[in-house]
């Protein structure tokens, strides 16, 4: 990779204050996606595909919701950069004549594609949009099938019943084994929300130890990391702010990482745990991929921002879109995450995802 992100040491040594989470401990890989222009050959977020071009690119049938939103994925994209400039330079035209005329070039494209009058989407398939390529040269925790050497995530930039959430699709694939790259994938004429675009992004994999978030807990962990009395005989010089809420410190600096990541430990919050099976074998599935509203956030889990975003993160004069913590421009449920898990038995039997 051509950069690289360093997350800070935890605060604290978590299992010299509690050895009985050692065996939780889970290995993680924080994916630090950062705004680049990935090629086939690269692991990326929202960056082009190594797909055969003798492979039909997978559409979506379901059933979508509408929320008014009316922008193609190359709008979007053109609109962030738009106001990206503006904001650099706050007195600048509202459009120049380059953007005006991509502007013109994408609606030409959208009538050479689709048409003057595009069918509404829930009356025909949608092409799915790129989320994530990650290499097991780059990402060594992924559990590919057979000889399999890459991972394609894919998603749908609308709703779906019931859960209000992008529709996914996973593909393994053994990277020598295209020769011939589609170079033109479809697009959807639209999307749904304009954080179902992510913006292309390179990579910077860094491995890291996780615990599980106190909900994880047995019933009698979650009273030890409750116990203030057991944070004060360790001698480890926690805030006396949280001597009301010691698993909070816990969970916000100690526990799971925010972010993209492969594998690890979920980042709950939204609701209690909620233990997802496998549809074929019934196994317990294990956490495969987080795509993330956000690197970090302002609060309580600054602490995990990497040393070298330090200095952007605690600058003043971002706005939504443009911020540090966001740099791939994904946004789903209210700024959460989505959980991707697979079979542990099985790769290849049907994943799941969760909005959390």
């Amino acid at each position: 990779m051509v950069f690289v992100r360093t997350t800070p040491p935890r605060p604290v040594d978590v299992t010299a204050v509690f050895p009985e989470l050692a065996p939780l401990a889970r290995a993680a890989i924080r994916l630090h996606p950062r705004a680049g222009a990935p090629s086939v050959r690269d692991s990326s977020v929202g960056g082009p595909l190594l797909w055969p071009s003798a492979e039909p690119w997978p559409h979506c049938e379901g059933s979508h919701l509408d929320s008014g939103f009316r922008q193609s994925p190359a709008e979007v994209r053109l609109e962030r950069r738009m106001r990206a400039r503006r904001h650099r330079d706050p007195h600048g035209p509202a459009i120049t004549p380059e953007e005006e005329a991509t502007k013109e070039r994408n609606a030409a494209m959208l009538t050479e594609r689709h048409g003057a009058s595009p069918p509404w989407p829930a009356d025909c398939p949608v092409p799915l949009l790129p989320v994530a390529q990650l290499y097991l040269r780059d990402i060594s925790l992924l559990r590919p099938p057979g000889r399999a050497d890459l991972l394609q995530v894919l998603w749908c930039p609308y709703d779906h019943d019931p859960d209000y959430k992008p529709s996914t699709a996973l593909f393994w694939r053994s990277a020598v084994a295209v020769v011939d790259i589609l170079a033109t994938p479809p697009e959807p004429y639209e999307a749904d929300w304009p954080g179902y675009v992510p913006e292309p992004c390179l990579l910077a994999p860094e491995a890291i130890t996780e615990y599980p978030n106190s909900l994880d807990l047995s019933p009698e962990m979650r009273l030890m990391v409750e116990d203030w009395n057991r944070w004060q005989a360790a001698d480890v010089g926690v805030d006396s702010s949280y001597a009301d809420c010691p698993a909070e410190f816990y969970d916000c600096n100690l526990a799971a990482a925010p972010g993209w990541k492969v594998g690890g430990w979920p980042p709950w919050g939204r609701t209690d745990p909620y233990r997802r099976y496998c549809g074929v074998c019934d196994v317990q599935m294990v956490p495969l991929l987080t795509i993330a509203s956000f690197e970090w956030d302002g609060g309580a889990r600054r602490g995990w921002v990497p040393y070298e975003d330090q200095a952007a993160a605690y600058a003043a004069g971002h706005y939504a879109g443009q911020r540090p913590s966001q740099p791939t421009a994904v946004e789903v449920g209210s700024t959460d995450n989505m959980q991707l898990y697979v079979c542990p038995a099985s790769p290849e039997h049907p994943h799941t995802d969760l909005i959390q």
